[in-house]
């Protein structure tokens, strides 16, 4: 855990947020800024800055933040109309917060990938 760190401080208790679903390894929680009409984070608890670190890091551990993906997909009715799993990697992708996290979107139309 970093102590500067917005979701290891949610992680340990200290920041209230809407859980969806949660292992023994990963959290999931409702964006307060959705960009979806479903739009959760998926997180492990463990502090990894980004998805190449946790990839080379903990293999094993990313694989279990996807598993989480989809369980949460499935908890919130995604499957059948399509959703999308985000991971933004640096400042320039739009990365705010350095604690490795998917985003789940769906629950509507969610339009192109990237802004023309």
């Amino acid at each position: 855990m970093t102590s500067d760190c917005l979701f290891c401080r949610i992680v340990a208790g200290e920041i209230p947020a809407t859980v969806v679903h949660e292992t023994d390894t990963t959290l999931a929680f409702r964006d307060i800024a959705p960009k979806a009409p479903v739009h959760v984070l998926v997180i492990p608890k463990a502090h990894h800055t980004d998805v190449v670190e946790i990839a080379k890091a903990d293999p094993a551990l990313a694989g279990q933040v996807l598993a989480a993906c989809a369980a949460v997909a499935e908890a919130e009715g995604l499957p059948e109309g399509g959703f999308r799993v985000i991971f933004n990697v640096g400042r320039n992708a739009g990365q705010e917060v350095f604690h490795v996290h998917a985003h789940v979107l769906g629950g509507g139309p969610l339009g192109p990938m990237v802004a023309a």
